[in-house]
């Protein structure tokens, strides 16, 4: 399968460069000219790694990354800029970028680099205790909910709900099922309860909750997951 690389930088040639040397390399390279439109494209899922200059207009390179390592911890992203100060590595490594290259470069370079860091991020093992998905992820173990790049309070059995569900993906749950899971003694406690915190987590999950893309309702029955966040009826 190709692997697409996006490329966020605001100098016409630069990106023209890195487009076609990485294209004969195999890569299918994406383009963009400034932060923000790159953080949006950026949580595609198609995007399999980022090439990212700091210097960018709308949000600069930095945000970028910080925002990008939050909504996708794993996402490889290289820095490719002229900063080439100590203080600006360090700051990029500190925000989460995987690689620093300085420009000017030399473009077999950026390619080894770019192999280097898709091998190393297919080489890691899922862990069983993080869910990621376009708009938020889960950490089970620290019990966040991560949205957008932003941590987002969570009481326990909102995470608890939204966890099950999302791990169990196009698996329909009835109220009843997801009372007697969550709650425990299920007859106790009214099935609308279930539905105030289906709610309750669009709003916070939910790029439109009007609109719900992963927490479906199941007419007459319950909810399910949706992982891909397609855009169709609640």
């Amino acid at each position: 399968m190709t692997q697409t690389v996006l490329v966020v930088d605001d100098e016409a040639h630069i990106r023209e460069l890195v487009r076609l040397y990485l294209s004969g390399e195999g890569f299918r390279v994406v383009e963009v000219v400034d932060g923000a439109a790159g953080l949006a494209r950026a949580m595609a899922p198609d995007i399999d790694l980022v090439v990212l200059d700091l210097l960018l207009p709308h949000k600069d390179g930095w945000e970028v990354c910080r925002e990008l390592r939050g909504a996708r911890p794993r996402l490889p992203i290289l820095i490719l800029t002229a900063r080439s100060e100590e203080e600006d590595v360090v700051r990029g490594l500190e925000l989460g970028a995987d690689d620093y290259l300085a420009k000017p470069f030399g473009p077999r370079e950026l390619a080894a680099r770019v192999r280097a860091l898709l091998r190393r991020a297919q080489g890691e093992t899922q862990e069983p205790n993080r869910l990621r998905f376009q708009d938020f992820s889960l950490d089970q173990t620290a019990r966040e909910l991560v949205v957008r790049g932003r941590p987002v309070p969570c009481p326990a059995k909102e995470f608890d709900l939204l966890w099950l569900l999302a791990s169990s993906p196009r698996r329909v749950f009835s109220r009843e099922q997801l009372l007697a899971t969550l709650w425990g003694r299920a007859e106790y406690i009214e099935p609308r309860t279930v539905d105030v915190h289906v709610h309750r987590l669009r709003e916070k999950v939910e790029p439109d909750p009007a609109l719900p893309r992963y927490l479906r309702t199941v007419w007459g029955v319950g909810y399910k997951f949706e992982p891909g966040g397609r855009d169709t009826a609640p």
